[in-house]
């Protein structure tokens, strides 16, 4: 029987039922003998339960004989970082990212900050901590404190000149989750190297008691506090994180917020513009922006399953130098092909300033160009019958069919992507057009009316 908090690539669950001290430590002893890493870097989130999770954790690692260094209260790209930069055999980060106030969970990674795969190593860490499998006998490993952050803050400024950042002002959220003092970090590196920004600071203090709501601006609802802040402070535009600040989204300067479509074809420009010809990852659920960015600026784009599992394997398949996802995860080939949600608006800062454009006729013209639904959720009885229905109701009139990542349908001027979630009955549909808003609307009414005649 698989534990409830084992989901498809990280541990997740509610404390106390699904995730206890105890569970964090047999996940130690098992990544031991999985992993046998040597040394584990481990870091936590805010959340009122992380430190004591970590120790846990850390007490697993230790009785089984591994060396670990703790780098304390951070974001999950630093453990990534301190991973690779250690010379690490594994690394594990202690948060619930943007998940509701009572659950917590475990991010892992093998040496160089590698994903562990799904189906071998994960599963048999499952599996071990699962049949509740004795303690170890031996020499205990050693535990040691380290301050990785000056070197992140300086891989991190490698991707960007810092004396092109001038006369911008930035509103900058991070809804009392992990980002503000690595923020801070940056921010004070990119004055000392003449960067020329004014930043604004809202919601800025860790608090595992999260007072101004979970930290999570994907939903609708928790964007209207950022887009009002960059509205009052007159800034150029305004970013926000989840809780361990892996994500990073953006507003422009009117406040209107920047769907994750259209930022992976912007930074896909600006990479463009730094390594010619590159080869750049993006996900199939929306497209067609960044195909055409890509092409214009003379490099190759390439599709991948969703997933970071997926987009970081396609990444090191073809060299990709910048990978992205709609559900705003971005990936460096420089920063060990990881996502991370603080280079993101350092380029695109960058970017503003070199083109001399406002965010908003950056985007603006994009949104027009290719409108998009944005992902839609259905709650569904038989997830497999409603994506049949759909296929048999549009397939014979489609010039192009993919199962790259569940169904793709592309016609001359719009295009579906319908794919199922991993962990629920959930069905997950993506629309969009070639420039015809009416007709976007027309489209994903009718596949949302096929769907919804399975609503459970």
């Amino acid at each position: 029987m698989r534990l409830a908090c084992f989901k498809g690539y990280d541990v997740r669950g509610r404390v106390g039922e699904e995730l206890t001290a105890e569970t964090c430590r047999a996940i130690g002893r098992a990544f031991a003998a999985v992993m046998t890493p040597g040394t584990v870097v481990i870091g936590r989130d805010v959340r009122a339960t992380s430190e004591d999770f970590a120790s846990a954790l850390a007490e697993g690692l230790l009785e089984s004989g591994v060396d670990v260094i703790d780098i304390g209260l951070c974001g999950t790209e630093e453990v990534y970082f301190a991973t690779d930069h250690y010379g690490a055999g594994g690394g594990l980060m202690v948060t619930a990212s943007h998940n509701p106030i009572d659950y917590n969970g475990i991010k892992l990674v093998g040496p160089g900050a590698r994903p562990i795969p799904p189906a071998e190593g994960f599963q048999e860490i499952h599996d071990r901590v699962a049949a509740g499998a004795e303690a170890p006998t031996g020499p205990r490993g050693t535990l040691r404190r380290e301050n990785p952050r000056p070197a992140y803050v300086e891989r991190v400024l490698s991707f960007i000149e810092p004396t092109a950042l001038k006369g911008l002002k930035i509103l900058v959220n991070p809804g009392n989750g992990c980002a503000g003092p690595t923020f801070d970090a940056i921010a004070g590196a990119l004055a000392e190297r003449g960067a020329e920004i004014t930043f604004s600071r809202l919601h800025h203090t860790p608090d595992g008691s999260f007072p101004h709501g979970i930290p999570n601006p994907l939903l609708p609802e928790n964007r209207p506090v950022t887009a009002e802040a960059v509205k009052a402070e007159a800034a150029d535009f305004g970013v926000a994180w989840d809780g361990d600040f892996d994500r990073c989204f953006l507003f422009d300067e009117t406040g209107s917020f920047i769907d994750g479509e259209y930022l992976v074809g912007l930074l896909a420009t600006a990479f463009l513009g730094k390594v010619p010809g590159a080869r750049i990852v993006h996900d199939p659920r929306i497209m067609w922006n960044t195909q055409e960015l890509v092409a214009a600026a003379g490099g190759e784009a390439v599709a991948s399953l969703t997933g970071h599992v997926h987009v970081k394997a396609a990444m090191r398949r073809v060299d990709a130098v910048y990978g992205g996802e709609m559900s705003a995860h971005h990936y460096f080939r420089d920063f060990m092909y990881c996502d991370s949600g603080m280079i993101p608006w350092l380029l695109i800062a960058e970017h503003v300033c070199r083109t001399g454009q406002p965010l908003s006729a950056l985007i603006g013209d994009r949104r027009a160009a290719f409108p998009s639904s944005g992902e839609i959720n259905f709650r569904v009885s038989d997830p497999a019958a409603a994506m049949q229905t759909v296929e048999a109701a549009y397939a014979g009139d489609a010039p192009e069919l993919d199962r790259m990542d569940g169904l793709g349908l592309a016609f001359p001027d719009w295009r579906l992507n319908l794919r199922r979630s991993a962990t629920e009955p959930v069905l997950r549909l993506n629309v969009e057009t070639r420039g015809d808003r009416v007709a976007l609307e027309t489209r994903t009414a009718e596949v949302t009316g096929l769907i919804s005649a399975f609503a459970s």
